[in-house]
């Protein structure tokens, strides 16, 4: 399994906060963290949040030239699975087009914990229903959709 991770500014109130986003490799967003700070202890936070909660090292982290990331990585002894590049995160770099397009809708955020809570809800329902259509055919298309909504209407039903 293979980790993307990615940060981008976000203004609240204001003031810029940073949202940390990581993504498997196939989109699928795994954790994201609002975090006021760009350096190596939010990167960290970052990771071993993710560590805690998956329990096991990706075969690959893939980040973007952020040093941040790469001295977190030596700290969590995780070197050696690092690697950056110019294009290598672009998975990460899209996943943030949904969040913004959000973001506009709302008018921004208005605090930093209503941030965090929506945007971790956010990504499981997108999660839930983002199925990348050019992958499969029509009816298997149907059928996923139909899936996804059994699943929201009987997790929204039970709440």
């Amino acid at each position: 399994m293979t980790w993307h991770l990615d940060e981008v500014y976000l203004k609240i109130d204001g003031r810029l906060v940073y949202l940390w986003r990581a993504v498997d490799g196939e989109g699928e967003v795994l954790d994201v963290l609002v975090q006021t700070k760009r350096n190596k202890a939010a990167a960290l936070k970052l990771m071993r949040k993710l560590l805690k909660k998956y329990g096991f090292l990706p075969e690959n982290l893939i980040t973007d030239d952020l040093r941040s990331y790469q001295a977190a990585a030596r700290d969590l002894g995780i070197a050696h699975k690092h690697r950056t590049g110019r294009w290598r995160n672009n998975r990460a770099e899209n996943s943030h087009q949904p969040t913004r397009r959000r973001e506009r809708k709302m008018q921004g955020f208005r605090s930093v914990g209503s941030a965090q809570r929506f945007l971790s809800f956010h990504a499981a329902a997108h999660n839930t229903f983002n199925v990348q259509r050019h992958l499969v055919s029509a009816k298997t298309h149907r059928a996923f959709r139909t899936s996804a909504m059994y699943t929201w209407r009987s997790v929204t039903a039970a709440a």
